[in-house]
Parts: C-alpha cells; sequence; structure tokens
C-alpha cells in the first residue's frame, strides 16, 4: 500500500540534474526514527520487501522514507549512465529530508553498500543521528566483488570495448553491466579497510543466495568495526528474502533497533 504519493526532489547539475522519486511518511510518532530504505540493483521503492516493511511502519506511527535511485522506478536518468556514485548522492540527499530525526536505515542487496557508505560518511562527520543499519543480503563492493571479479575475460573484453555487458538474471530480464558503474565503483570500496559504522549492525542473509553468498557478509562482519554485530543466517533463504516469515523477521528486527535506547537518552 502506498501512504504518500510520490514526490520529487531535483539534484545534478547540467547532464547529471535529475529529479529523484520519493515517499516519505513522516509517521504518528514524531520521536520514533525514520526508517530510510536503500533498495537493491534494478529493485524499486514498490518491492515487496519495502511494501510490507511500509505498511507495517504506517501501523505502528513510525516513519518511512523510500526513493527510486536515477535510473531506477519514476526516477529521471538512464540506468545505462547511472553509477554508484550518483545513487549515494541521492540517497545523502534523502537523509536531508529526515532534519534533526534519528535514522534507521535498511538496505538490501546494492542498498546494503548504500547504506554502509552512509554509515561511514555519518561517523566521519561526527553526526550522531544514525541509530542502526539493517542489512539484507548486503551486497558491498558489488561492481568488484560480485561483478568484475567473476566475469570471464571474453566479458571484461565486452565491457572494456562496448562499454556494456547485458547479464542474464534469475528474476527479470537481462541487465546492463556497464564499464562506467565498473570504473566509477572502485571510488566506493570498503575492503581496503575497516569500515566505521557508529550504531548497531544487524545483517540478514540467505544461505542458498545464488547472486551474493553467505560468505560475503561473513566477510563483511570482520571489516565492521565495534561490537555490536549480529548476523542472522537463514538457511532455506534466497536472496530476495521476501516470504511471509523473512519479512516478520525484517519487521522485527527494525523495531528492536526503534525500541532500543537512544544512546543521547
Amino acid at each position: 500500500m502506498d501512504h504518500q504519493e510520490p514526490q520529487f526532489l531535483e539534484l545534478g547539475q547540467g547532464q547529471k540534474r535529475r529529479r529523484i522519486a520519493y515517499r516519505f511518511d513522516r509517521g504518528s510518532d514524531e520521536t520514533s526514527p525514520v526508517v530510510v530504505w536503500l533498495s537493491g540493483f534494478m529493485s524499486d521503492m514498490t518491492s515487496t520487501k519495502v511494501g510490507a516493511l511500509s505498511d507495517w511502519a504506517y501501523v505502528q506511527g513510525y516513519a518511512m522514507l523510500r526513493f527510486d535511485y536515477s535510473g531506477h522506478g519514476l526516477s529521471e536518468g538512464s540506468l545505462l549512465q547511472a553509477a554508484v556514485g550518483d545513487w549515494l548522492e541521492e540517497a545523502t540527499a534523502m537523509l536531508a529530508l529526515a532534519g534533526e530525526r534519528r535514522l534507521i536505515l535498511v538496505g538490501s542487496s546494492l542498498g546494503g553498500w548504500i547504506a554502509l557508505l552512509l554509515a561511514r560518511a555519518l561517523a566521519t562527520s561526527g553526526d550522531t543521528r544514525l541509530d542502526g543499519l539493517v542489512l539484507i543480503a548486503p551486497a558491498w563492493d558489488m561492481t568488484e566483488k560480485l561483478m568484475w571479479e567473476k566475469m570471464s575475460a571474453k566479458t571484461r573484453a565486452k565491457v572494456e570495448t562496448e562499454g556494456v555487458f547485458y547479464a542474464p538474471s534469475n528474476y527479470d530480464d537481462p541487465y546492463p553491466l556497464t564499464k562506467i558503474l565498473i570504473e566509477e565503483g572502485r571510488n566506493h570500496l570498503l575492503a581496503e579497510g575497516d569500515i566505521e559504522v557508529a550504531a548497531p549492525v544487524r545483517i540478514l542473509q540467505g544461505m542458498r543466495d545464488e547472486d551474493v553468498p553467505w560468505q560475503h557478509a561473513l566477510a563483511l562482519v570482520e571489516l565492521l568495526k565495534g561490537d555490536d554485530v549480529e548476523l542472522t543466517l537463514v538457511k532455506d533463504g534466497d536472496h530476495r528474502l521476501s516470504g511471509p516469515e523473512d519479512l516478520r523477521r525484517l519487521e522485527h528486527t527494525v523495531g528492536a533497533l526503534i525500541d532500543r535506547p537512544s544512546p543521547a537518552a
């Protein structure tokens, strides 16, 4: 259920100027954190998980902010020209809409990487709004670890010479892996060192995930600084983790972070 009509935020300059679609339900409990949803690659703010979480947040009176990356959903832009830096810029602009309210970032797949980048930026700048991260099959360093490093020499050559390779998908039509996406993604890699996140981190990961192996989530745990990190492995879970039990688990995980006493309290 969509509880708010989409609104649009303009950002960027020149050819990079674009309108980004978002929905912001401010909730009835203005003391609660804003739950910020960060979608996966080739997904948008109407997916099963975000729809269920939005309905749950609405019933609970919690604020919920979701948006479409450029090249996705209702937002402007071409997926063939978009890159991680663009999506990070858009996500950063969305956080500004929350004002001074506390934040719970919920990132699915690519959104997990974006959430980690946001959390690192918040920690580095001394911004104390972050109350927690919930990462669902987090595809951190996706463009390098899960795309480029897994490509054959033939596929890499196609990306280098033609600028794009259309990879088969387990879910929809083939999706574009562009030279822009791969090369620009190298500006945002997390594997080079410890990842500072000044908040609890909860990771939900299916062990039958064919897109983001569970070992990738385990490696992330090793890189995260801080002790309040929990990894939940779902033995029969796939990449989407969108079955009824998965959705209840997600709601419970987000709710537990919201109910957790704020460090500032």
